[in-house]
C-alpha cells in the first residue's frame, strides 16, 4: 500500500515507519523542516532515523500545505497518524491533537484515501484534560467521515516509565505517589505497538473499531517497577511516598496564579496531567463499574517493561522522554 504517516519523528511514529517499511508498503513521511525536541534535527539527521521512507517537508497545521507538500495530487491508500502534542497543554492539544488531525482527515478524503489509522490514548476514556477532550473530538470526526478507520488506545509507553534509573544509580529512593499501588497498567513497547498498528492496514478485524491495546504479561504497579528496577541494580527497595494532595496544592497555586500569568495556567495543566497518570490506571475503564479491569485489556507483543528495564540498566537501551518527563 502507500501510506502517508504523520507524526514520525517521534518514538512511537519512527518505530510506525520500520514496521511499515517492514511490511513492504510505501511510506511517505510528512514532516516540519526542523523537528524533535527544540527542533534539533534537520532533514538529514530525520533521513537516518526513517530508513526506507519517502521524506517531504511542510506544516500539518496550514491545509494548503498538506494538500501541496504531503499530498501533491498522488494517490495514496491510507493515512496513519502518529500526531500527539508535546506538552497537552490546551492550545497545543487542539492545534495538534485535533486540527492537524482533522486538517489531514479532510485533505485524505480529498485525495481519495479510503483508510486511516490514528494513535489515540487509552486515557480518553475519562477525560478530564484538554488534550483527552481534544483527541476524542478527532476521533468522533474521523468515525463520522465515512472512511474506514481504526483508533488505536495503547496504555503506557515504556519511555514514561523509565524516568527515574538515574535517581536509583545515583543513591535516591524511587519516588511513588500514595503507597505506590494507586494504578497499574499494561506497558507496550514501541515495536510492538507499531506492529500492531501496522498490521491495522490488512487486517479486517482491526478495521472501524477502537482498539485498546497494551503489551504482554500482568498489570503491573509503579511499587512493582521500583522493585524491579532495585532488583536489577542489585540494591535493597527504597521508596519515598509523594502525598497525590501535594499535587492538589501545587495545581490549586499555579491555577490561582495562572488567572494572571498564562505560563503559570500551562504549568497547572502540567501538574493536572501530572496528577492523572498518578490515580488513573492505564487499563479499559469498565463502564458498568466505572473501575479498570487488567483482564479485560487486550495484550500484544514479546517484549515486558521489565524485559526493557533489564536493557536499560545493561546500557543496552536508552530513552528519550521529552517533554513527557515527570521525574
Amino acid at each position: 500500500m502507500r501510506v502517508l504517516l504523520l507524526g514520525a519523528t517521534g518514538t512511537i511514529g519512527r518505530a510506525t515507519a520500520r514496521a511499515l517499511v517492514a511490511d513492504g508498503h510505501e511510506v511517505v513521511c510528512f514532516l516540519r523542516p526542523r523537528a524533535g525536541i527544540g527542533r534539533t534535527l534537520d532533514a538529514n539527521a530525520m533521513a537516518s532515523l526513517l530508513p526506507g521512507a519517502i521524506l517531504r517537508f511542510g506544516d500539518v497545521t496550514d491545509p494548503a500545505s498538506l494538500a501541496r507538500d504531503a499530498f501533491g495530487g498522488e494517490r495514496f491508500d491510507a493515512l496513519v497518524t502518529c500526531l500527539a502534542s508535546r506538552t497537552g497543554v490546551p492550545r497545543d492539544a487542539w492545534a495538534i491533537d485535533h486540527r492537524a488531525n482533522a486538517l489531514a482527515l479532510a485533505a485524505a478524503r480529498e485525495h481519495g484515501v479510503g483508510q486511516v489509522v490514528l494513535l489515540s490514548a487509552i486515557c480518553v476514556q475519562r477525560p478530564l484534560l484538554a488534550f483527552q477532550q481534544a483527541k476524542l473530538a478527532f476521533e468522533a470526526e474521523l468515525m463520522a467521515s465515512g472512511l474506514s478507520w481504526s483508533i488505536v488506545r495503547p496504555t503506557a509507553f515504556f519511555k514514561s516509565l523509565s524516568g527515574q534509573v538515574e535517581r536509583l544509580r545515583a543513591g535516591k529512593p524511587f519516588l511513588v505517589f500514595g503507597d505506590g499501588q494507586l494504578t497499574a497498567c499494561k506497558p507496550i513497547s514501541d515495536d510492538d505497538l507499531a506492529r500492531f498498528i501496522a498490521e491495522c492496514l490488512t487486517d479486517p478485524c482491526r478495521q472501524n473499531r477502537i482498539l485498546p491495546i497494551g503489551g504482554p504479561g500482568e498489570a503491573i504497579t509503579p511499587r512493582q517497577q521500583g522493585e524491579e528496577l532495585f532488583r536489577l541494580l542489585g540494591r535493597a527497595p527504597r521508596f519515598r511516598q509523594v502525598p497525590v494532595a501535594l499535587l492538589d496544592t501545587i495545581i490549586w497555586g499555579l491555577g490561582t496564579l495562572g488567572r494572571a500569568v498564562p505560563s503559570l495556567a500551562d504549568k497547572a495543566e502540567l501538574a493536572r496531567i501530572g496528577r492523572y497518570y498518578a490515580t488513573e490506571s492505564m487499563l479499559v475503564l469498565d463502564p458498568a463499574t466505572g473501575r479498570y479491569d487488567a483482564q479485560a485489556t487486550p495484550s500484544t507483543g514479546t517484549e515486558t517493561l521489565f524485559d526493557f528495564y533489564a536493557r536499560l540498566v545493561a546500557g543496552e537501551a536508552a530513552v528519550d522522554r521529552g517533554d513527557h518527563a515527570v521525574f
